[in-house]
């Protein structure tokens, strides 16, 4: 299997923005900037960038040969497909494993993207309608029709959760077999995390 990883892509697009952005007046600084208002600064585009690499970049579900990989913001959590108990969706995705489960930072289910999905689903109306107009658009084939009926009200994360639990099925999980998830700190998060506590310690001596 592949490994699979899904997220928000518009987090993941704003997040690269901000970084070529802060990379941008990182480099100014550097250049032009003056001690300590340019300390001060880059403190500050350190904190917002470390916020930013935390929320928006390394958030994702990273689906792998030998279980999921959830990434939260501080957090990274393996659980081996054969202890996937269920994956349900309500605004964040659920992963299950005994008496143990977690929520996924990304990716999320809005409302609105559930209302858009809806509307995406429901059916072009026919001659056999009450309220039927005559138009010059064709009527949709009724294979058509049920098929946008099926997927209404589905989004992104509803995709994700049901490529999960097929993933997850596709594994026999031995009867009385014990094994659940696995939560550890991310050193990437933590290193962000400090590399700015750094700047801003910094920051606040030389002021």
């Amino acid at each position: 299997m592949k490994p699979q990883i899904y997220r928000s892509k518009t987090a993941w697009v704003l997040g690269w923005v901000w970084v070529a952005f802060a990379a941008l007046n990182a480099a100014d600084l550097l250049v032009n900037g003056r001690l300590p208002s340019a300390l001060i600064a880059g403190a500050v585009l350190a904190v917002l960038t470390a916020g930013v690499f935390i929320g928006c970049l390394r958030p994702g579900i990273l689906a792998r040969e030998d279980g999921v990989l959830v990434r939260n913001p501080l957090r990274n959590v393996f659980v081996p497909w054969k202890a996937v108990d269920a994956v349900h969706v309500s605004h964040s995705i659920t992963i299950e494993s005994g008496d143990e489960s977690v929520r996924c930072w990304s990716p999320q289910s809005s409302a609105r993207e559930r209302a858009k999905s809806v509307r995406r689903g429901v059916p072009a109306t026919t001659p056999s309608t009450p309220g039927y107009l005559p138009s010059s658009r064709a009527e949709v084939p009724k294979a058509q029709q049920t098929a946008a009926m099926a997927v209404a009200g589905r989004t992104h994360a509803d995709w994700v959760a049901q490529q999960l639990t097929e993933a997850a099925d596709r594994t026999p999980r031995p009867p009385g077999d014990q094994t659940t998830l696995t939560a550890t700190w991310s050193p990437s998060a933590l290193g962000a995390l400090a590399a700015a506590l750094i700047l801003v310690i910094a920051a606040l001596i030389v002021a």
